[in-house]
């Protein structure tokens, strides 16, 4: 999937001369966290977060140090402070440089880049142009949407194919011996592991397939070292 077919857009923004009040006011209005900043030919030149509002004077959460700590700092470093917890301005707070991506990068690199950098957002640049941006409820909205799509279409063949062909690509089933068997939706998992933890991987791997209504666990797990044969939960002794 590509970030095209994910982020939003039209993207709401703002610029550098927009007042800090305005651009709090626009993003409780929308809903949303982040705001690109742009110049008039809607080239990127900054964002503002929710963070930039933590430290500010008006709230009296700047911050405050001790003289001792502050000899150590220099003047320079203070005057920055300043401006970002008095500032009236976007251009005053706003964060620069921006990790960006392009409309055609696709969404692993993408959450891999947010995961990364610990950012819940990114601007998407095509031509130098803001076109949208993406946030971590933007996949969790795709995630919703794939959740509920309509799989009532799915034989229980196939549904048996995709299962088996799912655990079968896992590296953590090259050991083991999963059987599977679908009916009317139902996937029944069988066979033998020789770690509890594939267990749950492999339900999980059932899980996800699209139509799958209910897994049933009948996996039998044998510790490998001492032969110990552990039969799945709440079966019969």
């Amino acid at each position: 999937m590509l970030i095209r077919s994910l982020m939003t857009s039209p993207v709401t923004t703002v610029t550098t001369s927009t007042l800090l009040a305005d651009a709090a006011k626009l993003m409780l209005e929308k809903q949303i966290g982040g705001l690109p900043v742009v110049n008039d030919r809607r080239e990127l030149v900054g964002i503002i977060t929710e963070s930039d509002f933590l430290r500010r004077g008006e709230l009296g959460t700047e911050k405050r140090r001790s003289r001792w700590l502050s000899f150590f700092l220099s003047a320079g470093k203070m005057a920055d402070e300043y401006v970002r917890s008095h500032g009236r301005k976007v251009e005053e707070v706003m964060s620069w440089p921006v990790e960006t991506i392009s409309p055609e990068t696709d969404t692993a690199t993408a959450a891999a880049i947010m995961e990364k950098r610990a950012i819940k957002r990114l601007p998407v640049v095509f031509d130098g142009k803001v076109v949208g941006i993406v946030s971590r409820s933007d996949f969790m909205r795709a995630l919703a949407k794939t959740a509920s799509a309509d799989a009532s279409a799915q034989s229980d063949a196939r549904i048996e194919a995709a299962i088996i062909e799912e655990i079968s690509a896992q590296p953590w089933s090259g050991n083991g011996s999963v059987r599977v068997s679908v009916n009317k939706g139902v996937a029944e998992l069988s066979g033998t592991i020789f770690d509890d933890r594939e267990r749950a991987a492999a339900r999980v791997a059932a899980e996800n397939i699209a139509g799958v209504k209910e897994v049933i666990d009948h996996l039998v797990w044998v510790e490998p070292n001492s032969g110990m044969v552990m039969m799945p939960p709440g079966s019969e002794p």
